[in-house]
């Protein structure tokens, strides 16, 4: 099965002026991430912008991926990317052809689910209307959300597998046109979670396609061996020390043992990331 990463630089230089590089652990956790993925034979790519394109690259680290393709727009198309930090998944998703799976870089997949012809997700979230408010909360002028599900869970795209074309394309530009249409606002958890992850389940009731998770949502800090995600912990590792070379020795053990012939990845990843 064909999957892909997303690194988009734009949502780092709306908030910075300087060079880009990823943090340790996200840098560590990506090339695992696809050389676990690419261990039977699937192929993975990563899709990224121009600078991302350049970062990898002078790292050294494009062959950890089938293939880097820099076709995600350096300013993602017009989509504020304080407000959509994560558009560039949406934006990848819509050129990758289906049956696909996209993977958040900081996810890590030790046991393949079986596909077939249902949409998989991560997990199910609560429509907490903290995170998740009624529809006539967002100002997207310009565009008219179709007649969805309201009751309908939102589903985490961490992992996403997309079974056929219909469903992709529906998803991807209800998703962008909402997010190319959205006011400005401070609510911005609310507004890329919508395009994200509500709309993904909206997009599959709609269709009638079927849904799987990954993980049953009120199980998700259960003990499992069968998905790595590190989510908040990369926060609890920039806030203890202890925490990230921990967690960074371990990686570089599991490199050094479980990959034969990528050992050299280490040292590229200890001068490339920040």
């Amino acid at each position: 099965m064909d999957a892909f990463h997303i690194i988009s630089t734009a949502p780092f230089f709306a908030k910075n002026n300087g060079a880009f590089a990823l943090e340790d652990f996200d840098l560590y956790c990506a090339v695992i991430s696809a050389l676990e993925w690419r261990r039977d034979g699937s192929r993975i790519f990563l899709y990224c912008d121009r600078p991302a394109a350049e970062y990898i690259g002078n790292a050294g680290l494009s062959s950890v991926w089938d293939e880097v393709r820099a076709a995600v727009p350096d300013d993602l198309g017009g989509i504020d990317p304080e407000m959509f930090w994560a558009a560039g998944k949406l934006l990848a998703l819509r050129q990758m052809p289906a049956p696909c799976v996209m993977i958040d870089t900081d996810l890590i997949v030790w046991r393949k689910p079986e596909f077939g012809e249902e949409l998989i997700a991560a997990h199910r979230e609560d429509l907490n209307p903290d995170i998740y408010p009624p529809l006539e909360f967002f100002s997207a002028p310009g565009h008219s959300i179709p007649e969805f599900s309201r009751e309908v869970l939102p589903l985490n795209t961490a992992f996403l597998y997309m079974p056929d074309n219909s469903l992709k394309e529906l998803y991807t530009s209800q998703a962008i046109a909402f997010m190319r249409s959205a006011e400005k606002c401070g609510d911005k958890l609310k507004y890329m979670v919508f395009a994200e992850q509500r709309m993904a389940a909206m997009c599959a009731d709609f269709t009638g396609t079927p849904v799987k998770t990954l993980l049953d949502k009120d199980h998700l800090f259960f003990p499992q061996d069968s998905f790595t995600h590190l989510w908040g912990a990369k926060q609890k590792m920039r806030d203890v020390p202890a925490l990230r070379e921990e967690f960074i020795g371990r990686c570089v053990t599991r490199l050094q043992r479980d990959y034969p012939g990528w050992e050299w990845t280490v040292g590229r990843i200890k001068e490339a990331a920040r």
